[in-house]
């Protein structure tokens, strides 16, 4: 499998290279040269396919001979080592559990998937260090920090947005080995995501480090991420149309879903479901895409008004507005209406979510509410409720517990590098391999 830049102006690439330039040279996005169909009797006998075979089969086409088919094998089972339950909430509607990983997000299998492989391949590189570079808004950083903690011969750097992210998802981006580093960067997302496209693009960074990336844009991340779009639906038990609402930031958890079922996977319809930062549900309205300023709200992991993975799904569907919304339909939901779908859902099912999976639940029932009940609704909780714990217990009225594992990081002190600009980002890393 060769991979191209959405750029154009790049020469194709295999996986390795595509997992370590992270961004194309062009600074472009890349993605698949042809998407895979795969074989009917797979799609038929879903349910009868172990996860990991399963997993196997749905990527092993995108890695290419970069991997060999045992090596591919280990890693994606180190990947999926945690529950993905599929709860019923109501009548046609489930939550896709994603955060029963080590940080309690969707992320980390992504994360996982992207450091095992990384870890794979860093021999090749004469004993000089790779260092990752992140930018995140909330999730991300913590399921890196963990993907890649500890491992010999990599760094990462993961910028995050000062004052933007919760208590719990700070501790984990801040307290972690030796090889993460935590940049605290006085602005929003969109600043940090900046700041890590410019040092790609950056000659004389390039020249001095091995840099490569860890968020979405990075093909490693991303299309392991098909890999729980199969599992849900191998868990259904019924023959109904299936509908993801999914809670969409920077949209590549849906171009992940999108992807599956251009592969033949079962599914009809996704509603691309965002917070007040409603770049995409405007532009699947309007035709007309017009990022305007971000906004903090209480879901802030999807505080992005210029998703970078949207380029992806223009990809697959050839730019034709009229193809997208066949597919994806958009909404987008306030902090008061995210607080009182959180209550409600508590005191009526006694389930508890937690911002984001509050907005996709938000973003099924809206579309469901004038359809018949022979669907199988299907939202994605992204995060465990406890990562947002103030908001989460303002709402229902009630507390939740912190988990084991989180005990230990809360005590702990923060340890990072304030910043403002790209030049001083530079600096650092310039400084840390001078």
């Amino acid at each position: 499998m060769k991979y191209i830049s959405l750029n154009h102006n790049s020469q194709p690439v295999n996986f390795q290279t595509a997992l370590i330039n992270g961004l194309a040279p062009d600074k472009g996005l890349y993605f698949p040269e042809k998407i895979i169909n795969l074989p009917k009797k797979i799609i038929d006998n879903i349910k009868t396919i172990d996860d990991t075979e399963l997993c196997y089969e749905v990527i092993k086409d995108y890695i290419g001979n970069d991997f060999t088919e045992d090596e591919l094998i280990k890693i994606i089972q180190k990947t999926i080592d945690f529950k993905i339950p599929l709860k019923k909430v109501e009548n046609s509607i489930f939550s896709l559990e994603l955060f029963h990983g080590p940080t309690l997000a969707f992320k980390d299998i992504g994360a996982k998937f992207l450091a095992l492989c990384m870890d794979k391949i860093k021999n090749d590189f004469d004993s000089k260090e790779i260092t990752v570079l992140v930018a995140t808004s909330g999730d991300t950083g913590g399921a890196v920090a963990k993907g890649f903690e500890g491992l010999n011969g990599i760094n990462v750097c993961i910028l995050y947005p000062k004052g933007r992210i919760s208590q719990v998802q700070e501790k984990q981006i801040t307290t972690n080995a030796k090889n993460v580093i935590a940049f605290e960067v006085n602005g929003n997302f969109d600043d940090c995501q900046k700041m890590v496209k410019d040092a790609f693009s950056d000659i004389e960074i390039k020249n001095k480090i091995i840099l490569t990336s860890a968020n979405s844009i990075n093909i490693a991340r991303w299309l392991p991420q098909m890999f729980y779009y199969f599992l849900a639906i191998k868990k259904i038990e019924n023959n109904n149309q299936n509908i993801f609402s999914v809670p969409s930031g920077n949209f590549g958890n849906i171009c992940a879903g999108i992807l599956s079922k251009e592969m033949g996977l079962n599914i009809q319809l996704f509603l691309a479901s965002t917070n007040i930062n409603s770049t995409v549900p405007r532009y699947l309205e309007s035709g007309i895409y017009n990022p305007k300023k971000t906004k903090p709200t209480i879901s802030n992991a999807m505080d992005v008004s210029n998703p970078s993975n949207f380029i992806r799904i223009q990809k697959i569907f050839n730019n034709d507005l009229q193809k997208i919304n066949k597919v994806i339909k958009g909404y987008s939901y306030n902090d008061s209406e995210t607080r009182e779908a959180i209550k409600d859902v508590y005191n009526s099912y006694n389930y508890i979510m937690d911002p984001h999976s509050a907005i996709g639940y938000l973003g099924l029932k809206s579309y469901l509410k004038n359809l018949r009940s022979d669907v199988n609704g299907i939202f994605l909780s992204t995060a465990h409720p406890i990562k947002f714990k103030e908001e989460v217990e303002n709402s229902i009225g009630d507390q939740i517990s912190l988990p084991s594992r989180l005990k230990k990081i809360m005590t702990k002190k923060k340890n990072t590098i304030e910043i403002e600009s790209y030049d001083q980002l530079k600096d650092n890393l310039l400084r840390r391999v001078n």
